[in-house]
């Protein structure tokens, strides 16, 4: 008997990728040389699609030699210095920057403006595109804290405004509040502001009925996606025969043997169309 395979309609691009992967479509279709900076989307797959349009992916250094052009900003936004260059070089910005994520930058630019005495502490990944944008509203004084553990690194006699990567746990931020909040001085101020995306947040829920209704769990998704790490953790948690994929070459014949059920879903940067392709592989690998 031929298992049931279901995608979920959770599951797929967030809202703000895609409005940058319209934006990008647009203009390519006026046949526009347009540049990107950085990855558009974390899914290797989408940006072949997008590269193959014309898209030309660049980085910072890239950015720095070129002049009179376009230039996307994808959705996880971008620090100062790079408008400031762009207006430099006479670079036209497309700025797909996320509302969510924008909202979040001139809040940390507000609160640095106001008091730059006090500790700005961004709960992220280090290094990753959004929090280099939001390190960027500090003049690069804010303090970036990865994991729970990190917490103690803090220095609790001074001020505190915690804010958080739209991406992250909500479960890790409300452990991380409650730590600052018995070792903070009484003489210090703590604040916390949750800004964590809620189409992304809401997904956790999802992903774990999701992942409870199947035998075999196919999560598709880039490796570089931090928001598929939290996801795919969370579908492995609830359903342990759950297996993380990029593309539907990678999907072994062996882990079909004696499933009646399979689910497919993904993260805030998996296209439905490749979610679509791994459900024709698995048909096509049951009819062998």
């Amino acid at each position: 008997m031929q298992p049931k395979i279901e995608i979920d309609n959770g599951s797929g691009f967030c809202f703000g990728v895609t409005t940058a992967i319209s934006k990008a479509e647009t203009e390519l279709a006026k046949g526009n040389t347009l540049y990107c900076l950085g990855d558009i989307v974390h899914n290797g797959m989408e940006c072949e699609r997008l590269k193959n349009m014309g898209l030309i992916t660049i980085n910072h250094e890239e950015m720095k030699k070129l002049h009179n052009v376009k230039v996307l900003l994808r959705a996880h936004g971008e620090p100062p210095e790079t408008y400031a260059l762009a207006n430099e070089n006479n670079i036209e910005i497309i700025d797909a920057t996320c509302p969510v994520v924008l909202q979040l930058q001139r809040r940390i630019k507000r609160q640095y403006d106001n008091n730059q005495s006090a500790q700005i502490v961004i709960f992220g990944k280090p290094g990753h595109a959004e929090v280099l944008g939001l390190v960027g509203q500090t003049n690069s004084q804010a303090k970036v804290i990865a994991h729970f553990d990190d917490v103690e690194t803090l220095d609790f006699g001074k001020d505190i405004y915690l804010y958080s990567q739209t991406t992250k746990s909500l479960d890790e931020f409300h452990r991380i509040i409650e730590y600052i909040q018995d070792h903070i001085s009484p003489t210090a101020t703590f604040r916390s502001f949750d800004t964590i995306c809620r189409q992304v947040a809401n997904r956790m829920p999802n992903v774990s009925g999701f992942a409870s209704r199947h035998n075999l769990v196919l999560f598709v998704c880039g490796r570089k996606s931090s928001n598929g790490r939290v996801l795919y953790n969370e579908c492995k948690r609830i359903n342990p025969n759950s297996y993380q994929i990029e593309d539907p070459s990678e999907i072994q014949a062996e882990w079909l043997k004696g499933v009646v059920s399979i689910g497919i879903c993904g993260a805030t940067s998996t296209p439905k169309w490749l979610m679509e392709q791994c459900k024709e592989k698995i048909e096509e690998i049951m009819e062998q």
